[in-house]
């Protein structure tokens, strides 16, 4: 395998980056919801009603929490996943070897590749 040095600016360095930052915050953001879940929990067990809790319950409710979480993350994991497709395309891999190590189809590969030269294009 060849070793070629990496810049430390691609695209799909930045992407991964900015991937990491966002599970950092979706961590905090979860760890938050789990202790939330805990004091709703002891608040059920002392016999207070569900409207009683979730209408004391103060923003942003625990699914709030798990909603912004799951979009962040869908949004960081497709620009992730789609520069790391266009990354192992510029080091001259098939589209055929990507989806495979993708776990996808080919076709898939080339919709995250169309997606990533438009991504490129000014506009």
């Amino acid at each position: 395998m060849d070793t070629i040095h990496a810049p430390e600016d691609d695209d799909a360095t930045r992407a991964l980056s900015a991937l990491r930052d966002e599970l950092d915050a979706c961590a905090a953001q979860l760890e938050q919801a789990r202790k939330r879940a805990e004091t709703l929990l002891h608040t059920r067990r002392a016999g207070r009603t569900w409207e009683e809790i979730v209408a004391a319950e103060e923003r942003p409710l625990i699914v709030e929490h798990i909603s912004s979480v799951l979009s962040t993350l869908s949004t960081a994991g497709a620009a992730w996943r789609r520069e790391q497709a266009a990354a192992l395309q510029a080091e001259h891999v098939s589209i055929n070897r990507i989806a495979a190590m993708f776990g996808v189809t080919r076709q898939r590969i080339s919709a995250l590749l169309r997606e990533a030269g438009e991504q490129d294009r000014p506009g």
